[in-house]
Parts: C-alpha cells; structure tokens; sequence
C-alpha cells in the first residue's frame, strides 16, 4: 500500500480521535480530498523541479504514534535554549509533553490547538483564522489541515509584549521504527504586541522521521514578530516546512531559518503584506555534507505601497549535498514605492556539490527599488593565500573564511543566549575552536 493510500484509508481512524461535529472538521475533510485529488509534488511541478520526495514516501510511516514511557529532561536538556527563561512548550511524536512544557502566563494564551480547535472561548479566533493563509492548492498543506490536531496555539492579545521568548520543542522518540508526525501550529499576534519564538524538530534516534508542519502567523498593526527556526537534526529525519505570515499595517515580522542538519528538508516559507509601511526579512544559513538536501522555497508578495522586504541566504555545500533556492518577490501594480532586496550566496566545497538557485522578481508597479543576485563558487584564493602568510594553515584557514562568510546572517539575530547557540552550531560544523562551549 502507497503511503498516499494509507494516509486516506487512516482518516476513518483519525475521525474516531476527534469531534466530527466542530465545524473545523468539515474543514478537514474538504482538505482530504483535495489531498487525494492532488497527492503529494513531483519534480514535474516547477516548485518541486530540483527536489524529490520518492526516497521519503517508500518507507512504511506511523501515523498513530504509541504512547510510550515519558521522556526525562535530561535526556533531551542540551536541546533547550537554557542560557535564557523561556516559555516551552514540547512535543514528543506529536503528543504534548506537559511534564516538560511551561507556558503559564495571564497575559497571552499558549496553549494546545486539540484545546484551541474545540473550545468556546477560542472559537472566534479560529473561524477568524485557522486555515486562511495557507494555501489551498498545495497538497501537503491540505494533508496536514486533514489531519489538524496537535501543535501551538499561541494568541497574544492588544497591546502585549511577551517578556520572554517561546520554545516550541518538538521531539521523536525512535519508539516507531518510523514516523510521520504533522504539526499544526497557529500564531495570532494582536495590534501593537511582540513576541519572539524559537522552534525546533529533533529526533533522538535513527530512525526515519518525515514532518509535514504547518504554521500561520498573523500579525496585525504595528505588531512585531520575530521567528527562529533550528534545523540540525540526524541524517535520517526529515522535513517539510510550510509557514505562511500575513501582515497588517507597520507591522515587522522576520523568520531566520537555520539548516544545518537532517536527510532532506524543504522550507517554504510565504509572507504576504496587507497594508502600508510594512517591514519583512527573510533570513537562511545552510551548511551541509554527505548527501543532505536543503529546499528554500521563498514568497513576498507587496500588495501595499511603501513597505519593505530583505532576503539574505548563504549556503556552504559540502561532497554531494544538494542546495536549492527559489525565491520570488512579487509586486503588485498599486504597490508603488517598494523597497525589496533579495540575495543567495554559495560555496561549493566539492566538486560534486551542487546548488540551484533561482531568485525572481515579478514587478508590475512603475516606481520601485527592487534588487536580487546569486553568487555561486568557491573560496577566495587571495584570501587563502593571505591567512597562510600570517601562519594559519589551510585547512583552518578554510574553515575560518566559510565561518566568517556564514556568520554576517547573525548580525540580526535579537536573542543574545540563541545567537551565541547558533553561532556555536555552525563553528561546530565548520571545524572552527571558538575557544568556548554550552
């Protein structure tokens, strides 16, 4: 049996998990069929032109994941940003994890979507909007909202600034010998609110993982939104990432993706302006090896005059991973006075690496400063050279200018404790002694 048909043939099952009569399950159930009419991309699809997901659908996936014996913290504590107090919140196979969670605040909610999708008091912000960004045409997002369950629900209220960042952990245990989990997470930040949010997959054995996430955000007037995503999980989990981000006037939201780890991952990722005076930023590190394969898949659509968009993604590709960059920026006629910058640099460190990119600009206003470039190739010689001069052998060498190239996408990184993480992370794959550890 396909994995495809076994998706539809568990949904019967998925129905016995759930209230069939809220009105989000109507939702779903659109949703599934237009999973099974669409089914899951190929590279005949031009979105999908450089990535494949055969390898992934062959193995023989979990839907249901069993409930095993709790996991300790200490088994999964150096996974947590604990330089900082954060709100947490965890996830283990797909199943809230309440022992290792702590969002208890009176000023904002963060709770499950199972409580959000079936609770009165959620009910308005839900029909509002769960399921109103995300595209509907896209097989995968229609596969996940089918089967809409678990994940983040996170609505910060007028007014509000979060004094602390919120984790969102989630973890495969490797008790399934293998697992598909789909993660729904939904982010409503109000007028004049900010809040910070820091998200991770990770599995803890090698066993394969496939997750198919899913997150909205909202943000409305002058709300301030600022995303991370820690991608460095084992070689045989992967993950398809799908977030969509709307804003309302002055808002600033920025997402900073780093991909430093798994089998295969895919990150699309769409920001869509509604008003004026709007700022985005679309930041990415990409550092990988063997055989990984890294997927941005990017979207700004300006449908206002006078706001902003900045696109920054470095890549370093080592013996035969395969990097792709596909990012658009999209103008709309009355979008006039837009102000839009778009860059992908890369390092092929072998020979057999490869890379492609493919930046886009679709401009239909007439009075716009709109800019993109793709850099492709391999270290500076000159620069080489210069380090050897001053004693630094080649290889560190090396490793210093791929660090020093990588490292300039932190400058915007707000969280002092995540950027030291980070930074770290990606020393770390470099082969770089920064001369301290966590």
């Amino acid at each position: 049996m396909s994995l495809k048909d076994k998706l539809l043939s568990s949904f019967f099952v998925f129905e016995d998990q759930v209230d069939v009569n809220n009105d989000v399950h109507k939702l779903r159930n659109e949703a599934l069929k237009l999973f099974e009419a669409k089914g899951f991309p190929t590279k005949k699809d031009e979105a999908w032109k450089y990535t494949s997901l055969n390898s992934l659908l062959k193995e023989d996936y979990s839907i249901f994941p069993k409930k095993e014996e709790a996991l300790e913290y200490k088994e999964v504590k150096k996974y947590f940003i604990h330089d900082i107090d954060t709100y947490t919140m965890v996830f283990v196979d797909g199943i809230y994890a309440s022992h290792l969670s702590q969002t208890t605040h009176d000023k904002f909610h963060a709770c499950l979507m199972s409580s959000a999708l079936t609770k009165t008091q959620y009910k308005p912000i839900i029909d509002n909007y769960f399921n109103k960004i995300a595209p509907k045409d896209s097989g995968l997002n229609a596969l996940n909202t089918a089967f809409s369950k678990e994940g983040a629900f996170i609505y910060i209220p007028k007014n509000v600034m979060v004094d602390k960042p919120i984790q969102i952990l989630n973890f495969s245990t490797g008790n399934e010998s293998a697992l598909l989990v789909q993660p729904r997470n939904l982010v409503v930040v109000e007028e004049n609110s900010h809040v910070q949010i820091i998200e991770r997959h990770q599995s803890l054995t090698e066993n394969p993982v496939l997750t198919n996430s899913v997150t909205e955000i909202f943000a409305e007037k002058r709300a301030v939104v600022d995303y991370y995503k820690i991608q460095n999980d084992k070689a045989s989990a992967s993950l398809i990432d799908n977030t969509f981000i709307e804003q309302q006037q002055e808002s600033n939201c920025a997402v900073h993706t780093f991909s430093l780890g798994g089998k295969l991952t895919r990150n699309n990722l769409n920001f869509y302006q509604k008003g004026e005076r709007i700022d985005s930023t679309l930041k990415g590190v990409t550092i990988i090896e063997g055989k990984q394969h890294v997927d941005h898949n990017t979207l700004v659509h300006h449908a206002q005059p006078n706001c902003e968009s900045h696109q920054d993604y470095k890549g370093i590709y080592d013996d035969k991973s395969v990097g792709v960059f596909n990012g658009k920026v999209y103008v709309e006629k009355v979008a006039q006075k837009i102000n839009a910058y778009q860059s992908n640099n890369n390092i092929l460190v072998d020979d057999k690496a490869t890379i492609n990119s493919k930046p886009q600009l679709e401009i239909f206003a007439d009075d716009v400063r709109c800019s993109h470039g793709c850099t492709i190739g391999q270290l500076d010689e000159e620069a080489l050279f210069y380090l050897k001069s001053r004693g630094i052998p080649a290889k560190e060498g090396k490793a210093l200018l791929m660090y020093a190239f990588a490292n300039n996408v932190l400058e915007s990184v707000k969280i002092p404790e995540l950027k030291k993480r980070i930074n770290l992370l990606i020393a770390k794959k470099l082969n770089v002694d920064l001369g301290f550890d966590l």
